[in-house]
């Protein structure tokens, strides 16, 4: 086996992997980040113009701690790169009083005393004239929520993990890698790296380099649409919040307008689950907008203009939609991060943080026992 030439190698870089290189490089490792494809592409789940983030997290309390400490890394990052990264904006969370995104916000936010408002149906309409919701619908809006540059962020790490010296190679794949007690190798398309630990964060691809430890990992394809409204104006931040909604149709999300793209709405799961990336549809059809479209003319009947872009993106779930964030059950010397699940993205400043943690220490003083892979063999 080749003497190390890296103290870390990365696997996959985009959100999480990018945040990952980021955090090593600056604590002085020598790293190396591998990614199949170009840099900062539309193929995985790190994409789309804009990603959520929230702090009263409804599918669990738990996460609180680590997202306080994610809005932390996302203001640190634009303060180290001059760039605005986050904007800030209210996060209305509505349906019937029993939902889980009504019920879990309010759930977190006690825990964690956080500052939500609850508006009934019609103190929800009157402050935001565009919804219409039955009256048996309430809101919750919690007011430290808004949205990430999804595309700029991953950029902005890899950029920050090159300063500080990482190695980053775009398009080259994965072969194969093997681990021994103290040492690494990677082999790719192009050659053989090695290094003393590995961190894995391939996004849809973990599962197969994960093998029998990915092998829960399923793959879903989604939908990002773009429409035209009545009145672009009464979408904008100022006026309009970020939304999530579960309602009978489903779970939909959407943002305010920033941009001539219009307004950005997509259904929260909803598809069938996948065995591989490679079964995921690139294409956007018509039918993709059917469900959409049924929800805005119910419950946002302005958003009734054109369709103005449509991307797909891949979501990777975990079987209790959770993340696995662990080392390695057979290498003590292998991290890996997975299984986001459509939720993950704003987390990926502090993922990056845990682990480095995980290489470096084999522990991170997070709170990330929820996360372990462990939870599945139990059951």
């Amino acid at each position: 086996m080749p003497t190390p030439t890296f103290d870390v190698i990365v696997l996959g870089v985009g959100g999480m992997g990018s945040a990952a290189c980021f955090e090593l490089a600056r604590r002085g490792r020598r790293v190396l980040g591998l990614e199949q494809f170009p840099l900062v592409h539309e193929l995985g789940s790190s994409h789309g113009q804009t990603r959520i983030i929230r702090t009263a997290y409804y599918e669990d309390p738990n996460y609180v701690p680590i997202l306080r400490r994610a809005w932390e890394r996302w203001y640190e990052l634009e303060r180290l790169r001059g760039l605005h990264l986050l904007t800030e904006c209210g996060c209305l969370s509505f349906g019937r009083p029993d939902a889980e995104v009504v019920a879990g916000v309010g759930r977190s936010a006690k825990e964690h005393g956080l500052s939500i408002e609850t508006l009934n149906a019609v103190d929800l309409r009157k402050r935001y004239p565009p919804f219409r919701v039955p009256d048996d619908f309430i809101g919750v809006l919690e007011h430290q929520a808004g949205f990430l540059y999804v595309e700029e962020c991953v950029r902005a790490h890899i950029e920050a993990a090159q300063q500080a010296g990482a190695t980053i190679h775009a398009e080259e794949p994965v072969i194969a890698w093997n681990a021994s007690s103290d040492q690494v190798t990677v082999t790719t398309t192009r050659n053989t790296y090695s290094a003393a630990r590995l961190v894995i964060t391939a996004g849809p691809w973990a599962g197969r380099l994960l093998a029998r430890h990915g092998a829960m990992l399923r793959v879903m394809r989604q939908t990002l649409l773009w429409f035209g409204t009545q009145d672009d104006r009464a979408f904008q931040r100022d006026r309009f919040p970020i939304y999530l909604a579960q309602v009978p149709e489903g779970h939909f999300y959407g943002l305010p307008i920033i941009d001539s793209a219009g307004h950005k709405v997509a259904q929260h799961f909803g598809a069938p689950e996948l065995n591989l990336p490679d079964e995921i549809d690139r294409e956007v059809h018509e039918g993709d907008e059917t469900p959409v479209r049924d929800f805005l003319s119910k419950y946002l009947p302005q958003v009734d203009g054109p369709r103005r872009r449509a991307q797909t993106c891949i979501y990777t779930p975990s079987p209790d939609r959770h993340f696995i964030i662990d080392r390695h059950p057979e290498h003590a010397n292998v991290a890996f991060a997975a299984g986001f699940s459509g939720h993950g993205f704003k987390f990926a400043s502090v993922v990056g943080e845990i682990l480095a943690d995980l290489a470096d220490h084999g522990r991170s003083p997070l709170p990330i026992e929820m996360f372990r892979l462990g939870r599945f063999k139990a059951s």
